[in-house]
Formats: C-alpha cells, sequence, structure tokens
C-alpha cells in the first residue's frame, strides 16, 4: 500500500528531482531535492491555475460567441423589422396617394357632369329663348280689334 501511495503522489516527481540530482551532481543533494520538489508544487499549482483559468477562458469565449450571435440576430430582426416597417409605411403612402388620385378622378367626374348639364342647361334655355323668340313674333295680341301686326302696317304706311 505504501509503494502504492508513493508511485501515486511522488513516483514521477520524485523520478524526475532525482534525475536532475543527478544530471546536476550538485553540492547538498538533499536541500537541491527540496528546493525542486517545493518548486515543483509551485509550478503544478500554477499549471492548475493556467488550466483553470484556460477553461474559464473557453467559458467566457463561448459566452461572448453566444452573445454576439444573439446581438446578430438581434440585429437582423431590427433590420426585419425596419424593412417591415418601411414596407408598411411605402404601403400607406401608396394607398393614400390611390385615395387621393381616386378624389381627383371623382372631382373630376362630377366636374365633368356639372360642366355637361350646364351645358344642357344652357342649350335648354338657348333653345327656350329661341323659341320664345319665335313666339314672340308671331304672337299676335289683340287690342280692341287691331292686331299688333296691324299695328305695325299702320305706322309703315
Amino acid at each position: 500500500m505504501e509503494s502504492r501511495y508513493l508511485r501515486k503522489f511522488l513516483g514521477s516527481c520524485l523520478c524526475q528531482a532525482l534525475a536532475d540530482v543527478v544530471k546536476f551532481q550538485p553540492v547538498d543533494p538533499i536541500e537541491y531535492l527540496a528546493f525542486w520538489l517545493y518548486k515543483y508544487k509551485d509550478n503544478m499549482v500554477a499549471e492548475e491555475l493556467r488550466q483553470m483559468e484556460l477553461a474559464q477562458l473557453h467559458r467566457e469565449q463561448e459566452i461572448a460567441r453566444m452573445e454576439q450571435e444573439m446581438l446578430e440576430h438581434l440585429k437582423e430582426e431590427e433590420l426585419l423589422f425596419q424593412q417591415q416597417q418601411l414596407e408598411l409605411e411605402l404601403q400607406e403612402k401608396e394607398r393614400q396617394r390611390l385615395e387621393e388620385l381616386e378624389k381627383q378622378q371623382l372631382e373630376m367626374e362630377m366636374l365633368e357632369r356639372e360642366r355637361l348639364a350646364l351645358e344642357e342647361q344652357l342649350q335648354k334655355s338657348e333653345a327656350q329663348e329661341e323659341q320664345s323668340g319665335e313666339e314672340e313674333e308671331q304672337v299676335e295680341i289683340p287690342v280692341e280689334g287691331v292686331t299688333l301686326n296691324d299695328e305695325k302696317e299702320g305706322k309703315e304706311q
């Protein structure tokens, strides 16, 4: 059991430390080994922190990517909404323009009808005036046995 424990927690670290002791052959190998183990532990803690920071960075990048996608989606929706609003405004303007044209056409038709009615009335009144003028010439008004025509003839003589 003890050998498993040592292999599990000190196996690779102790092998590397002893290899460095053999390689550099320091004057005080025990002190060198002690500092090497402390440094190894500091390096392991720093590596764990680096791994945690890297994992945190990946999470933050993923969140940022998702936020970016959401912003792009919102921009697309906003553009679509603006386009729809613009289309609605254009349709409303077109509808108003068509209504205005219809009003103008109705006004023109009414004016044309009024003009035609006035022309008809004018023609009727002219026709009536002509008829009444002809009737006046033909109408004889008797005045004590003398007609208007007789008076005209008498004056002429």
